[in-house]
């Protein structure tokens, strides 16, 4: 297994994911969670501590690989972001593997984002490879208004900076999703799943969580006052919301 993991606690196996950031992603909510589970956190390949690609990446298989690896049968998977979105294609494809599913702010795949957002996007590729602008104009988005006035601003451009840098050594390679995207299957999502979101996230994440909402038998728990950083800025308010879904 060449992805770096890093496993504290014991008990059932917990397995947290990010999407673009890496393990420092969890460094509040890991260490509450391992009290009581065996936490495994992990760098997605071209992420942190783990290596850049070779070809194509596969997120669903390479967790796969690392279950394996560790040879965890079942786990509750933990999805912040992107790794959100990863979490619920695992569960749709190999959900016997999977025991429940937290999403905190996810992903969709097939969702269709604004075009303000698009264009956030594009002006943000646009502004490659100068990452302190890169970074500057991700940050300026309104779903992370709370972060930024928090003492965890440091930490949020620390790893956003580490994240680019890492991007720009990737080849040209592209990810690999499931071909009917998650958006078409949640009817088939038989994972009990909790979802978790700041009320001050970016419409769009807002939306997704109530698409999700409308679709699934997902159970939605809103936040006051935290943004798409929750598990930066409330992590205690999350902690509390998952070991309760956990004890079920």
């Amino acid at each position: 297994m060449d992805l770096h993991y890093e496993i504290n606690g014991n008990g059932h196996p917990v397995v947290l994911l990010t999407g673009g950031a890496d393990i420092r992603n969890w460094t509040f909510v890991a260490p509450l969670l391992a009290k009581h589970y065996k936490v495994v956190s992990f760098d997605g390949r071209g992420t942190g501590k783990s290596p850049s690609p070779l070809e194509d990446v596969n997120p669903i298989e390479d967790l796969l690989s690392l279950l394996d690896h560790l040879e965890i049968n079942q786990a509750t998977l933990m999805g912040h972001s992107m790794g959100g979105q990863i979490a619920t294609e695992f569960a749709l494809n190999y959900p016997e593997r999977v025991s429940k599913l937290v999403l905190v702010a996810p992903g969709l795949s097939g969702f269709s984002y604004s075009k303000e957002f698009e264009e956030n996007i594009k002006k943000i590729h646009e502004a490659a490879p100068d990452i302190d602008k890169m970074v500057e104009l991700l940050l300026s988005d309104p779903s992370y208004r709370v972060v930024t006035a928090s003492p965890h601003w440091d930490l949020m451009v620390q790893m956003l900076r580490h994240h680019m840098n890492r991007m720009f050594e990737w080849p040209a390679v592209k990810l690999i999703w499931p071909q009917r995207p998650a958006i078409e299957r949640l009817e088939e999502l038989t994972s009990k799943t909790l979802l978790i979101i700041g009320k001050e996230d970016s419409p769009d994440n807002l939306r997704v969580a109530n698409y999700i909402r409308k679709h699934s038998d997902a159970r939605i728990i809103e936040i006051p006052d935290a943004d798409h950083m929750v598990n930066l800025t409330r992590p205690e308010k999350l902690y509390r919301q998952i070991t309760g879904f956990m004890k079920e």
